[in-house]
């Protein structure tokens, strides 16, 4: 099915806006974009007429592939401000790369409905931390090492993964509760990202979908990826910048309205 052109242009016109923006939230926050991706894709698709099947299952993988870009962009970027915490990169990337195959492998098997509704709770409630989530609570004075090391880095990972984001969304709050200034929690979620996102790729590119959109790979889809890289890789460095230079918290208080909305549509359209 090849969408008509006045369908068509207005949502590659509104993907290039929503990569935009995904950039520089991606940027700022380390969230990778993925949170504001998903759902974009979902909802471009099924303006398309796509709405059946496995579709939420190539929005999570597109998504993404769109990581794998914009977060090694964003961790050289960090890099270069000497911002990124390399120990805990290293000490976390197996339990990640291993629990984002495993997420790839539950997401290729199960319903899209039953995407939407992990998505919409766990963005729901990401949306609330980052709204009223106290900036001084603490779980502990220095990142976890041995079984709950495993554990937290597995649950970012495996999460992340089924939901196609990059890691950061989790990954922010959960360093700065053990003691890592907000910057450099942003900067190492961009690792995060990479961690996760490479491998998930990898997988999503086996999974066969019935009834995908054209030119899709697996579950990625090209066009959608080609569209929103281009403006994804001019905006994230501002949001880098942005993050180094200003008080982040006005704009995470509006992001957080925003995800929150965003999460409660999702849920709409699971039970309804």
């Amino acid at each position: 099915m090849i969408p008509e052109m006045s369908t068509l242009l207005p949502m590659v016109a509104a993907l290039i806006v929503i990569g935009g923006f995904a950039g520089v939230v991606g940027g700022m926050l380390g969230v990778g974009g993925g949170i504001v991706l998903v759902p974009a894709f979902f909802y471009a698709f099924q303006a398309l007429g796509y709405g059946d099947g496995q579709i939420m299952q190539i929005c999570v993988a597109t998504s993404l592939a769109t990581i794998v870009v914009t977060s090694v962009r964003s961790l050289s970027a960090h890099n270069r401000r000497g911002a990124v915490e390399w120990e805990v990169l290293k000490t976390w990337a197996p339990w990640l790369i291993g629990a984002s195959v495993l997420g790839v492998a539950v997401a290729a098997r199960v319903p899209s409905v039953a995407l939407q509704a992990v998505f919409g709770v766990l963005a729901g409630l990401a949306g609330l931390w980052i709204a009223f989530g106290r900036d001084t609570a603490r779980l502990g004075e220095a990142m976890p090492k041995g079984v709950v090391r495993g554990a937290l880095a597995s649950g970012v990972g495996f999460f992340s993964a089924l939901m196609g984001i990059g890691g950061g969304t989790f990954g922010v709050p959960l360093m700065t509760l053990f003691g890592v200034p907000i910057h450099r929690a942003v900067a190492t979620a961009s690792g995060f990202g990479v961690l996760i996102a490479v491998p998930s790729v990898i997988g999503f590119l086996l999974v066969k979908v019935e009834g995908a959109p054209l030119l899709t790979f697996g579950a990625v889809n090209l066009p959608a990826f080609l569209v929103v890289i281009g403006t994804t890789l001019l905006t994230t460095p501002y949001g880098v910048r942005l993050a180094h230079s200003m008080n982040p918290k006005p704009l995470k208080r509006a992001f957080a309205v925003f995800l929150t909305l965003v999460a409660l549509n999702m849920l709409r359209k699971v039970l309804w």
